[in-house]
């Protein structure tokens, strides 16, 4: 956005609405133009030897948002955010962070990010407030904020009471907060955080959720992986669906589903080979063929539940009758699940599946 030249040179500051006019240009105090994306890719590229890890992946994240990069293990995710944070280089395409190219200025875009990788990166023998104050003083952090720093961030992750302890005593759930607690010590505009509730209980997932809302409504906009569905469905405004190394979708959580149908008939056919009888029985009946998972049998209804009692009874007369049935709306694991052929969460199939089991370690 740019502005006419009766706009002087030195930069005017206007503390409440968070915007700088520096130069022409106006732009947010959390970095990058008004208006601008916080992050493009355009074309991005990957090639591990004859492997193939990214394929002209492209898509923009808005500024203060949550964006999910959802996919299952092997599918590129990570990749992406290596790339992404300046620690791999692309082999083709274009990334760039708050305006910043990630090849071209990497100082640059690392002065912009916090990073929490899939496992955590703390420091097992210090203490919680010894990790984060050791984190200040390698990004850099004035030596006279460094302390209140730590204890802002550890009264905001619920770390206070243990914040003295070596991180070595620390559940699960709390070597993970400290671990986003320690990617957020330089405050910066944007966090990339790579599968952050992987192996946690569900109330630490949920308590992470909690923390994770809480930063986007201070400003920071979150590039988030995961291979939990309900995970993006809970905090993601946008999703990129990437299987081996390509996107096959990209739209809101809300869109992506509508597209299946308003309803999720389940039944629970007791034994897998009852579903199978029974997906086979129903085939053709439905926009979709049924989807079986072990004794489960899935389908999409466009017309709500009104199909039930002919499902019912179409089974009964080959006596498959059903231990359980359910009617949901769908998810995003439907969605998942009709766009790649494998549940999320899953890994892609070994042999023969035309994709590697697992994202190459460089």
């Amino acid at each position: 956005m740019k502005y006419s030249n009766n706009v002087q040179n030195r930069p005017l500051r206007f503390s409440g609405a968070g915007v700088t006019m520096d130069s022409g240009e106006c732009r947010t105090e959390r970095g990058g133009s008004v208006g601008d994306p916080a992050i493009v890719v355009s074309g991005l590229s990957k090639q591990f030897g004859s492997v193939t890890a990214l394929e002209s992946v492209d898509f923009d994240v808005e500024p203060g948002t949550v964006f999910g990069l959802l996919g299952p293990n092997g599918a590129g995710k990570s990749t992406a955010i290596r790339i992404l944070t300046t620690i791999l280089p692309p082999s083709g395409g274009r990334a760039e962070v708050l305006g910043h190219d990630v090849v071209r200025e990497p100082a640059t875009v690392r002065g912009l990010i916090g990073l929490a990788g899939q496992y955590a990166a703390v420091d097992r023998n210090l203490t919680g407030r010894e990790n984060l104050r050791l984190i200040g003083r390698l990004t850099h952090v004035r030596r006279s904020r460094v302390r209140s720093r730590a204890a802002e961030l550890l009264e905001r992750f619920d770390l206070t009471e243990s914040a003295d302890r070596p991180a070595r005593t620390y559940s699960g759930g709390m070597r993970r907060r400290l671990d986003v607690a320690a990617a957020l010590v330089p405050d910066p505009p944007v966090l990339f955080l790579d599968e952050p509730t992987t192996g946690l209980d569900p109330q630490s997932r949920k308590a992470l959720w909690h923390l994770i809302r809480r930063l986007v409504a201070d400003g920071t906009t979150v590039l988030l992986t995961t291979q939990y569905l309900e995970e993006a469905d809970q905090l993601a405004s946008r999703v990129v669906v990437i299987d081996r190394g390509q996107v096959i979708a990209d739209d809101t959580p809300a869109q992506l589903k509508s597209h299946l149908g308003n309803t999720v008939i389940e039944l629970d056919m007791v034994r897998d080979d009852r579903a199978a009888r029974a997906a086979e029985l129903l085939r053709g009946g439905f926009e979709e063929a049924p989807r079986v998972e072990g004794p489960r049998v899935s389908l999409l209804s466009s017309d709500g539940s009104r199909p039930l009692l002919d499902v019912l009874r179409a089974l009964e007369t080959h006596g498959l009758v059903p231990g359980a049935v359910a009617v949901r709306e769908p998810s995003l694991d439907d969605v998942f699940l009709q766009l790649t052929g494998h549940s999320g969460g899953a890994d892609p199939a070994v042999g023969g599946s035309g994709g590697p089991p697992a994202e190459p370690t460089p």
